[in-house]
């Protein structure tokens, strides 16, 4: 009996070592499978936009002309429109929703706090094209008729509001962006809000520190690398959103300075005008454009990494 002990131990020992090899190259091969799918994802699009490649090079990126009857195919009105209208998307949305992030996390009951929390990631779900539907029967009329007439006669001298206006555009679809990126915002901000330990709070509150005075330079500040990444999320989806955007935008592949004017974004003329590429040139500069924003979206996320590393390093790694 006291014979088999050493036996069992050992056998148990090497059982362990094959279960933690086995979960090492599992879980390796699922790390591996994420970063295969992204390569394939690339190749597919570099090697399907070859010839569009070839024959524009980087003047695809300037050229400010789409005509596909002529064959001229410029990407920069959709890269314009894109950038705009996600940045006029987390220009409205983020102040917004840090400020319910913290009146949920910080300030609200329990019972209200929990609630609208479910509200909000609920209207996180509501798929893209009901924010279109509600944005084009709702929304434009609105910006016709009342706001964007009123921004003009205030600040009509500004290129920003200047020009015809027609209710669809960069503001609307900045707008429509907005109210669909807030749930993220508002949901991941709550929770790294409700994340951050009990005891930074009452320590600034021995120190003789007011409720906003805690808030504003201990709860946020120790939250702010999961805040910055609820702001990411934000801008990663306003970057991809097609129905919504497309429904509202005016899609007119040019470039405006007015916010009035109706634009175009990358989704957008890739989803209205895929299956009406004829020919392979057509196509391959519509993948093209799919290539591009598929750079721009790494960039972006890229980018994002740097800075929450940066943040990190200087809050000593919290």
């Amino acid at each position: 009996m006291d014979a088999a002990v050493p036996i069992l131990r050992r056998r148990r020992a090497l059982q362990a070592r094959v279960g933690d090899l086995l979960g090492h190259w599992v879980t390796a091969m699922c790390a591996a499978v994420v970063v295969a799918i992204t390569v394939l994802i690339a190749y597919e699009l570099w090697s399907s936009s070859a010839m569009a490649r070839r024959l524009f090079g980087f003047a695809f990126l300037f050229e400010q002309h789409w005509d596909p009857v002529a064959g001229r195919f410029g990407a920069a009105p959709f890269v314009y429109g894109t950038l705009v209208t996600s940045a006029l998307a987390l220009l409205f949305a983020v102040p917004l929703g840090l400020g319910a992030a913290i009146f949920l996390a910080e300030l609200a009951p329990p019972r209200l706090s929990r609630s609208l929390g479910l509200g909000v990631e609920l209207l996180a779900g509501v798929p893209s094209v009901i924010y279109g539907l509600v944005g084009l029967a709702v929304l434009v009329p609105i910006m016709r008729e009342w706001v964007e007439p009123g921004l003009q006669a205030i600040a009509g001298f500004l290129p920003l509001f200047s020009g015809p206006i027609y209710g669809v555009g960069y503001l609307t679809a900045g707008l429509v962006l907005a109210a669909m990126v807030l749930p993220f915002i508002v949901s991941v901000g709550r929770e790294v809000l409700l994340a951050v330990p009990r005891d930074q709070r009452e320590a600034a509150l021995a120190l003789g520190a007011t409720r906003w005075e805690t808030i504003a330079h201990v709860v946020v500040p120790y939250a702010r690398v999961g805040l910055l990444g609820g702001i990411m999320l934000a801008l990663g989806r306003a970057l991809g959103e097609t129905m919504a955007v497309t429904m509202v935008i005016g899609s007119r592949p040019e470039i405006a300075l007015s916010l009035f004017a109706p634009g175009h974004s990358m989704a957008a003329v890739i989803a209205n005008e895929f299956t009406e590429a004829a020919d392979e040139l057509y196509l391959q500069a519509l993948v093209e454009i799919g290539l591009v924003l598929f750079g721009v979206t790494m960039a972006v996320n890229g980018l994002a990494r740097l800075m929450i590393a940066r943040i990190r390093r200087a809050g000593g790694g919290r």
